[in-house]
């Protein structure tokens, strides 16, 4: 008896659309019961959707995933992720974008080898863009800091009381906390606006 078909799509971030992923799940004939999503990080496997479907996997089952970075992004982990799978869960994985990798029960030693060196390959090129991705995020983020961008909220405005309260505190009459307290923020935030 063969098992269930359980499809798991991913994009990073609450912006991007995961449309052409459930589209493909659907074209296999998949039940929207049996797709899981997430807008999260493939940076590692702690993410709470593709762990709650992981424990439903039973042996037999298949998990289908559009591409082999939609599972995850480190190239140790994907390969552990896919050992603990495919040889302790014993399910069977089905890469749309890269069928050479499908696992099934009847491939031979030949397939199977040839599987793994791909499956090697794509998680070393899965890796390879996230490191990109992050040094252009990071080049990104001090060229703007060059052009004098800042991150952060705004600073608020310091206001008359703020003057005349950093007056009474300079000349010893109220602590940092009363002043503060006046002000309706914390102390800390109040000797900072004392150094701005």
């Amino acid at each position: 008896m063969s098992g269930r078909k359980i499809a798991y799509g991913r994009v990073s971030t609450k912006e991007q659309k995961l449309d052409r992923q459930i589209i493909a799940f659907q074209e296999l004939g998949i039940s929207p019961k049996n797709i899981f999503i997430e807008k999260q990080s493939g940076k590692d496997f702690d993410r709470p959707i593709y762990q709650k479907m992981i424990k439903l996997l039973k042996k037999g089952d298949t998990l289908i995933i559009k591409s082999i970075d939609r599972l995850g992004r480190n190239y140790e982990e994907i390969i552990e992720e896919w050992r603990y799978l495919t040889r302790e869960k014993l399910i069977n994985i089905q890469v749309i974008d890269t069928p050479l990798i499908n696992t099934s029960p009847n491939r031979d030693l030949m397939g199977t080898v040839f599987a793994d060196i791909i499956l090697q390959l794509q998680s070393a090129f899965a890796q390879a863009e996230r490191d990109n991705i992050k040094q252009r995020q990071a080049e990104g983020i001090a060229a703007a800091k060059n052009r004098g961008v800042r991150f952060g909220p705004k600073p608020r405005p310091l206001t008359k009381e703020f003057k005349a309260l950093k007056e009474q505190w300079a000349l010893g009459n109220i602590s940092a906390r009363e002043a503060a307290r006046r002000l309706g923020i914390c102390h800390k935030t109040f000797l900072k606006w004392v150094k701005r």
